[in-house]
């Protein structure tokens, strides 16, 4: 579906507000808000906004969970011609002082379940931005007259759109990875950046007005927010679900709600398909006409499972990306999911990907080098830090630190990061083959390897990994993997553990895993 008119994000809440007043936009609990609410308090908030003297440019910092204000806030910034900040949810009281000095926030909105941090906070930081704060009513203790109630921020919604001159190259959020290889960086999106990024996947995903999604990812996790964008690009209804550790209760809504697309992380499909009753609902899923899946590499072995958990007319999209890209850089179509089952696909409309030496010179079809990505949707740079946006974007494009290569077809494969392959005994090993491997003996939900500190060998491989079937030994595991694998790429050691470690976007968190094997302090 071609969109037009959108130059800016909030063009997207606007034009459905226009077009679909009534229509049902986000379905949150017992809340069903409609497009003419959402877009009437979005405009207050940023009526509040530009009282408060916020101007283009200046930082909104969002601390909360999905829910209908968060989506609220996050429009309302954008039509302010505030910069939306959306911070990890889980964020500790000594990052989210870290993220305040950095950023310097005009505004902060969040919620009374994270006042402490702010009562916390040190003099010299604390009374610099206004607070805008959900559950408060009459704030005192150390936090009164610096907080406003949610309910009085909004106090002047209004259907008149503020109207404020926004140019689409204009910086329009500063999204934080998830720090998987150093410190958390700010990626500068900007207006132009997710327009383009959001059209592209409208188009591949054939997103129209009548699609209801559920979404179980954070909206400060870049996959997250687009799904709200495309979403409300095309005048769909969001449903959303934060309930994810109960994945039953999730089908239920997706058959209640007759959810036509949900998108997950790897580890969403491993838990759906074995942690709940999916399998079983596969004729109520009437409804269900696609599931997207990107977050990093999912296993051959889940895709599979998936084709045959799924209704028939249930469309499987892989997807492949990064914050730095807006969210999406290749799609697999669903027609193709079996026979390029480990390709992360081709480049989405707009985009171009180079498989690149590191002289900068492209490399043949079957060569190995570095996924390079070129594109209106790739990102300004990072917040305050030129010398890491030095080292990932040049005249060559955005540098995805991603090893692969391109088939005859035009399909690309990922073999793994360069900062993540494993010296083992001389031999450079990728920890994606070996998950792969293991998932492969159907003996498991999901696994992580990492490697430990050895002498002799450098490196050696450690796999943490969740058994299907609390029988399961690590013999068995080992047993079933060793002729899947070269000697040197075998486990020394396999953990056997109920769940692993996550990130608040649901991806697994390596380092975490591998702080628990050193026994370092968590």
């Amino acid at each position: 579906m071609a969109l037009e008119g959108e130059t800016v994000v909030h063009d997207f809440l606007e034009n459905s507000a226009r077009l679909r007043p009534t229509k049902v936009a986000v379905v949150h609990d017992s809340v069903r808000a409609t497009y003419k609410q959402i877009n009437a308090q979005a405009n207050g908030l940023a009526c509040w906004l530009r009282k408060q003297g916020v101007s283009a440019g200046d930082r909104i910092i969002i601390l909360l969970e999905n829910s209908v204000e968060y989506v609220i806030s996050y429009y309302g910034a954008l039509k302010a011609g505030g910069v939306a900040v959306p911070l990890n949810s889980d964020v500790t009281a000594e990052r989210f002082t870290a993220f305040l000095v950095e950023t310097e926030p005009t505004v902060v909105i969040s919620d009374v379940k994270f006042g402490k941090m702010f009562s916390d906070l040190h003099p010299d930081i604390a009374g610099k931005q206004k607070i805008v704060m959900k559950g408060v009513r009459f704030p005192g203790g150390s936090l009164q007259g610096a907080v406003v109630p949610w309910e009085e921020a909004l106090r002047d919604e209004t259907d008149c759109n503020p109207g404020r001159t926004i140019n689409e190259s204009a910086l329009a959020g500063i999204m934080y990875t998830s720090g998987s290889s150093g410190k958390a960086k700010g990626v500068m999106l900007s207006h132009r950046n997710i327009v383009v990024n959001t059209r592209s996947i409208v188009s591949y995903l054939e997103l129209k007005e009548d699609d209801v999604l559920m979404v179980v990812l954070p909206f400060f996790y870049v996959m997250g927010k687009s799904l709200l964008n495309t979403h409300f690009a095309v005048g769909g209804t969001v449903v959303i679900n934060n309930r994810f550790a109960f994945p039953a209760a999730v089908v239920e809504q997706m058959v209640s709600e007759r959810v036509t697309g949900f998108s997950g992380v790897p580890s969403t499909y491993a838990y759906l398909l074995h942690r709940s009753s999916l399998p079983t609902y596969k004729d109520k899923l009437v409804s269900l006409r696609y599931c997207s899946q990107a977050g990093g590499h999912m296993s051959s072995m889940v895709k599979e499972q998936l084709l045959q958990a799924l209704p028939t007319h249930t469309q499987i999209y892989v997807m492949y990306g990064a914050t730095e890209a807006s969210a999406r850089l290749t799609y697999v179509e669903p027609e193709r999911l079996r026979s390029k089952i480990d390709s992360i696909g081709r480049p989405i409309p707009g985009v171009v990907v180079k498989v690149l030496d590191e002289a900068g010179s492209e490399l043949p079809p079957g060569a190995q080098g570095e996924l390079v990505a070129t594109g209106a949707n790739i990102m300004l740079g990072y917040w305050k830090d030129v010398e890491s946006t030095s080292r990932v974007l040049d005249a060559g494009g955005y540098h995805t630190g991603d090893l692969g290569y391109r088939d005859e077809d035009g399909y690309y494969y990922i073999t793994g990061r360069k900062d993540s392959l494993l010296k083992v005994g001389g031999h450079r090993v990728s920890p994606q083959g070996i998950e792969d491997a293991l998932m492969n003996t159907k003996l498991l939900v999901e696994v992580a390897v990492v490697g430990v500190e050895d002498k002799l060998l450098g490196k050696r491989v450690v796999a943490f990994a969740v058994p299907i079937c609390g029988e399961t030994s690590d013999k068995d595991i080992l047993a079933s993997c060793c002729s899947l694998l070269p000697r040197h790429e075998l486990p020394s050691e396999i953990r056997l553990v109920r769940s692993l470690y996550k990130k608040s976007n649901g991806k697994i968190d390596h380092a975490r895993c591998l702080e628990i094997f050193a026994g370092s302090p968590v």
